[in-house]
């Protein structure tokens, strides 16, 4: 008599059931079949990235950075051309062009604005509603999380230090503690260092409305980034993704996470030798500063396009340990989904 494999499948279908009600509000407010978006990461999250994200069945966003409103349309153009589905356009609060950037997401009918890196402005928030377009803030406190959703957010990111790229001081087991509990009146995704499905349950379990993961899909099959800048990736642990150091309090050094190589043993010999000669009266304070922030100019570009993982700055989260292959992005996901629909199906037997 054959095996009954009924059972085993049921509880697998209960358990997806189980955490299509979990993530609910998530996939209502991304308008997705799972509520998993994709960080925005420069240079790598643009149109073929973004749009395997969407069309996998998550979330995808432009990675707007430094574009300017001519660059950021055709990328949103270059994105709707690859897919039907919902995705959104990251934009940075301290871009000069910041006002004609969401005027370029309100003329493309973008349905989704983040708005990263600072506090946003007033002015900012009701270009972005008056667009009609759901409005995203990153919240790294409970006091900020409570401001932005009085100032207009519609959903909230919580990000935690373990993630890539620009980093806060706090990780996301602290801030999914601190937040979650106490704000319901919008949505709240997590991120930073999330790369399994049953990390993404344990959050939803929480509170959490869905998650955001970048260094998973940074080095998917339809990510650009180079192949050396995905090798990377592949070779590395989590202890390899360190944040950047700062020797001196009075020459700030912007916290950004990334797998440490010549370029970073490089930058504190170079902040060494910067801070030697300001001592010497060779360099104003200024100048000093100036300095300092110049050494990852065009560094990110160097690694993710041009391959340069040395000496080029290789953005990467901690949860860089569990990439183990480039994959397609549906395949990414559908791995995340069977994680935590089989965590949920092996606690009911």
């Amino acid at each position: 008599m054959p095996p009954d494999t009924s059972l085993p499948n049921a509880g697998m279908l209960a358990a997806r059931a189980a955490l299509d009600r979990l993530w609910a509000r998530g996939t209502a407010f991304l308008g997705t079949r799972y509520a998993i978006m994709g960080g925005a990461m420069s240079w790598v999250s643009e149109r073929h990235l973004v749009a395997a994200i969407s069309n996998a069945g998550g979330f995808g966003v432009i990675a707007c950075g430094a574009m300017n409103p001519d660059q950021l349309a055709a990328e949103i153009a270059g994105t709707q051309a690859l897919t039907g589905k919902p995705f959104g356009v990251n934009l940075i609060t301290m871009h000069p062009q910041l006002d004609d950037l969401i005027h370029v997401c309100r003329e493309a009918q973008v349905g989704h604005v983040v708005l990263a890196g600072g506090v946003p402005s007033g002015g900012a928030v009701r270009g972005v509603k008056d667009s009609g377009a759901k409005l995203v803030c990153f919240a790294p406190a409970l006091v900020l999380a409570k401001r932005l959703v009085k100032l207009g957010a519609d959903a909230l990111v919580i990000e935690g230090s373990e993630a890539g790229g620009h980093i806060g001081p706090v990780s996301l087991t602290v801030l999914a503690q601190e937040i979650l509990p106490h704000v319901h009146d919008v949505p709240v995704f997590v991120a930073g260092g999330i790369g399994r499905g049953e990390a993404i349950l344990a959050y939803l379990e929480m509170g959490a409305a869905g998650a955001q993961l970048g260094t998973r899909f940074a080095a998917a099959a339809e990510s650009i980034a180079h192949p050396n800048f995905k090798r990377a990736f592949i070779r590395a642990a989590a202890r390899d993704a360190l944040p950047s150091v700062q020797l001196d309090e009075r020459f700030p050094v912007i916290p950004v996470r990334g797998l440490v190589n010549a370029g970073t043993k490089k930058f504190l010999e170079h902040q060494a030798e910067t801070l030697r000669r300001f001592q010497a009266g060779d360099l104003t304070r200024e100048a000093a500063q100036l300095a300092i922030e110049h050494f990852w100019a065009g560094a990110l570009r160097r690694a993710v396009i041009e391959g340069d993982v040395e000496c080029g700055s290789v953005m990467a989260g901690q949860s860089v340990g569990m990439v183990t292959a480039v994959q397609p992005t549906a395949e990414i996901i559908a791995e995340l989904m069977e994680q935590a629909a089989g965590a949920l199906a092996s606690r009911a037997g």
